[in-house]
This record gives structure tokens, C-alpha cells and sequence, in this order.
């Protein structure tokens, strides 16, 4: 067990312990400044640009108006408890503790002649302002965003949930980075197993930083390895969020990241999106069967018509039309495979080309590329067709994880079927099926409610239910409560 380092009585050896540890000195953002306060030493030591410089010089000119109004100079310690006007004043016994609170934002101080620290949050992040999300706009509705703040984050759920039982756990972790991450919950809603767990395997993690904060911490908690669907849901709105622990969930929210982790998730949590909730109870449910179509069409529009082109004999008469009037020099599955990665080369290029110049790529794309590699016979028109429909099928998928991993199920059922036909897909399809069932996230089925069945809430997957008749909390979590309205107007407490 590590054993921690005592504060000194000795202001000197705190001084050096700093040095040694910190830099100080060397470091130019770690700050250093020595004051005389009735004759004894105050040294204050701060991270430049994670603290409020003005709080700063506040503190500085209260401790130094000390020595013309007090005179009691063996009660230093209480003086200083009483005149340091922060609300988040707290004492630290170990120099490890001080070094953790300094290199998080806080302010601490030593006194001469005293073995404990003085520490008071002065915090102040750089960091954007609350903004509508680009990943999850809607027409209607609140247009503020969660930032890499973690502070604010947890102040934008907090302020739609204004719940004396709602919690916010703040835990450490990295051995270097000591990355803030905030777990939250309702108390007499989530199930206590649940945040067990979650909070088990934050504390379990051994990593000597979260370099890429939330993604990072999401693979030591779910253990996904190479699983390409996502077992966790992520989101940067606070009124998603929000939703979410009223049903019994447990957040997630990670210091330096915009995004927060929801536990746990099924599938069809991915395919959720606040829009639908922001419209009428009938268009919502037109939206949402609208996503589903085009989630559908993004994995098996390419496959079926694979299958068509090489067995046109599958087909209807009234669509014998589906197919190549005429064959390409290059066969049918490595136009699809072509024409398909080509688009991917594209989305990858937008989003590392300046604004400014997408639009001009895009229009290379589209005019100069597309159409020149369709007269040369590179590709077919009805490729293009299709390739660019199931593409536009993965974009409306609300879930940007989910998208992913649609893509690469596509790649795989296009190679099954170009080798095995009706079987090949038959099989990819079923191979899928059970894959899905067999995922758990943090030992909640995937597939719910599928498997294990439950029609009331498929009923609620399938159609958007009018809040007013949305009164209980999906059973998957285990809540405590599971009525959303209050007990006293005669719904009941059923646990």
C-alpha cells in the first residue's frame, strides 16, 4: 500500500517536497508566493490558468490585511479558517492530497509551524460556452450543449432536475492524468447494483491517463474488445441526459470531454433521438419509422440488390427493371465495395478539409469523379444509386457508433452474399441475430425487448407514446420506483 506524505510543521521541507514533486521553479504555470501573516510564513501555491487570477489576488489582499487587524498571533490557523470567505474551504493532511487538488484547480496554502494544508476552489477551466450539439440538432427545443467543463456539466443536468436525491460522485482517475469523473444517479430511482457496479469499475482502473477522457474509460468499464456495436450510449444534450436518469439510468461525465456515457444501453437506445420527442406524438412515431427504414435500407439495401443482379430470376416481373441494363468492365461486388469506400474516403476528407473548401470538394466529388467514373464504365448509374441511398440511410442514424458499426455488418453481408447467394445472406442475417442477443451491456440483454420479451415495451420502441401515458420506467434498469407519476396521486410504489 502506498504510503502518503505527511504535511510538515516545517514550511521549508514542504517548499523542497513541492520542488522536487511539482517543478516549481520550473514549471512556468505553477505559481509560487511567499507572504508574511503576523509573523509567520504563508506560502500559497496555484496552477496558472486553471485558477480565477482575481479570487487569487483576493485571498492575497484578505491575508494581508490580517496583520493590521489581528493580533491573536497563536490562533493563525482559526483566523485564517474564519477570514478565507470561500464556501469550499477544506483542510489536507497529506502533501499527496495537495498535490492532487493543485494540479486539479485549487489553490493551497501553507502555514509555518502548522502540519496541515489550506485548500479552497477557486476552479476556473478554460473552455467554450454551452452550444447546440452538431450531432444532435433538433428544430424545437433547448439549443445548450454539454462542454469539456465537468462542473458545468454536471450544472446543466442539475438544473433540469432540480431532485434533492439526484447525486453527483466525483472520483479520480488515471496515475498520472487524475482525471475528474462524475457519476450520477436519482437515489431512490437507480438501482443500487447497478451503481455498484459502474462505480466498482471506474475504481478498478488502472491507466496512467484517460488521454481520450470518456472513450477511454467507456473500454475499461463495458470490456468490449472487439466488439463493433456500442454497448454504451453517448450524448451532448442535457435534456437526453436528463431523460435518462429519470428512467433509472446512471451517467457517466468525464472532466475535458462534451459528451456524457449513459449505462446502461440496449440497440434501440441507439436509435433514439430527441427530436421525436420534441414533435407531436403521431409525427414522432412517422419519424421514428422513417429512421428505421433508412437504418434497414443502410445494411441491406447493397446486399439484396447484390443478390437480384446475380439471380434476376428472384425477382418479380413487375421489378425485373432492378439491375444493370448492360455489364461494366469491372464485375458488380467490386463496383459496390468501390463505390461504397469511395464515399467513406469523402466523409473522412470533409471532416479534415476547412469549411471553406468542402463544398468546392464536394462538387469534385460529385460532378468531375462520380460522373467521369460512370462514362468511362468504372461504374454503373445504378451502383451509384444504391450505394449513395444506403449511404444516406447510415447518416440519419442517430447513433454516429451505431452508424460504424452498420458499416462494417454491410461489408459483411455483401462478401456473404457474393459468395453464397440467398444463402450467404440468410445466414448473415441470422449469424447477426444471435450476435445481438448474446451482447450484454453491463449485464443488461441487447436485444431488449426482443429478447427477453416485453410487449409494453416494444409497444413504446415501436410508437411514440404520449408522455401522459408514458408512466412507468423500462424494467431493464431496475428501478426502485417504477412509476414515473407520484405516489401520492394513487399510482403506487411498485419495487
Amino acid at each position: 500500500m502506498e504510503v502518503k506524505t505527511k504535511v510538515f510543521h516545517d514550511l521549508k521541507k514542504n517548499e523542497e517536497y513541492l520542488r522536487e514533486r511539482l517543478g516549481v521553479g520550473v514549471s512556468y504555470d505553477v505559481d509560487f508566493r511567499e507572504i508574511i501573516v503576523l509573523e509567520r510564513r504563508i506560502q500559497l501555491y496555484s496552477v496558472n490558468g486553471l485558477c480565477d487570477s482575481s479570487i487569487i489576488q483576493e485571498l492575497l489582499k484578505e491575508l494581508v490585511h490580517l496583520n493590521e487587524y489581528e493580533r491573536e498571533k497563536k490562533k493563525l490557523p482559526e483566523i485564517l479558517t474564519n477570514r478565507l470567505l470561500h464556501q469550499q474551504l477544506v483542510k489536507l493532511e497529506t502533501l499527496d492530497e495537495a498535490v492532487d487538488e493543485l494540479l486539479s484547480g485549487l489553490v493551497v496554502l501553507f502555514l509555518d509551524g502548522y502540519d496541515e494544508a489550506f485548500t479552497v476552489d477557486i476552479r476556473h477551466y478554460p473552455g467554450r460556452t454551452p452550444e447546440e450539439p452538431d450531432t444532435e440538432q433538433i428544430i424545437r427545443g433547448s439549443r445548450d450543449g454539454y462542454t469539456e467543463n465537468v462542473v458545468e456539466n454536471t450544472a446543466l443536468t442539475r438544473r433540469r432536475l432540480r431532485d434533492a436525491r439526484l447525486r453527483n460522485e466525483m472520483m479520480k482517475v488515471g496515475e498520472r492524468s487524475k482525471t475528474d469523473v462524475c457519476v450520477s444517479y436519482i437515489q431512490d430511482i437507480a438501482s443500487d447494483g447497478l451503481v455498484d457496479l459502474v462505480k466498482s469499475r471506474i475504481e478498478s482502473v488502472e491507466v496512467d491517463g484517460l488521454s481520450m477522457a470518456d472513450k477511454s474509460l467507456e473500454e475499461f468499464i463495458v470490456e468490449r474488445k472487439w466488439n463493433t456495436f456500442p454497448l454504451v450510449r453517448y450524448t451532448e444534450r442535457p435534456d437526453v441526459a436528463a431523460n435518462h436518469l429519470l428512467e433509472g439510468h446512471v451517467l457517466v461525465i468525464v472532466d475535458s470531454s462534451p459528451s456524457v456515457i449513459i449505462f446502461p444501453t440496449t440497440y434501440f437506445h441507439h436509435l433514439q433521438h430527441a427530436e421525436e420527442y420534441r414533435q407531436s406524438p403521431i409525427f414522432g412515431t412517422f419519424i421514428r419509422w422513417i429512421r428505421f427504414l433508412a437504418v434497414l435500407v443502410s445494411i441491406y439495401l447493397l446486399p439484396l440488390w447484390l443478390l437480384f443482379v446475380a439471380d434476376p430470376s428472384l425477382l418479380p416481373k413487375d421489378l425485373s427493371f432492378i439491375g444493370p441494363n448492360e455489364d461494366g468492365n469491372i464485375p458488380i461486388i467490386i463496383q459496390i465495395i468501390l463505390a461504397d469506400l469511395g464515399i467513406e474516403l469523402l466523409r473522412m476528407a470533409a471532416v479534415h478539409t476547412p469549411t471553406p473548401l468542402s463544398t468546392a470538394m464536394g462538387l469534385i466529388a460529385a460532378v468531375l469523379i462520380g460522373q467521369i467514373a460512370i462514362d468511362v464504365g468504372l461504374f454503373s448509374p445504378e451502383v451509384i444509386l444504391y450505394v449513395s441511398i444506403a449511404a444516406i440511410g447510415s447518416y440519419v442514424t442517430p447513433s454516429y457508433e451505431l452508424g460504424t458499426a452498420n458499416k462494417i455488418l454491410k461489408y459483411f453481408l455483401i462478401l456473404l452474399t457474393a459468395l453464397f447467394g440467398v444463402n450467404g445472406l440468410m445466414i448473415g442475417f441470422t449469424l447477426t441475430v444471435l450476435y445481438l442477443v448474446n451482447q450484454k451491456s453491463l449485464k443488461t440483454p441487447y436485444f431488449w425487448p426482443f429478447i427477453p420479451y416485453n410487449p409494453s415495451a416494444l409497444l413504446h420502441i415501436i410508437f411514440r407514446i404520449p408522455v401522459p401515458y408514458s408512466n412507468r420506467r423500462p424494467s431493464i434498469v431496475h428501478p426502485k420506483n417504477i412509476y414515473r407519476q407520484p405516489v401520492e396521486k394513487g399510482k403506487g410504489n411498485d419495487k
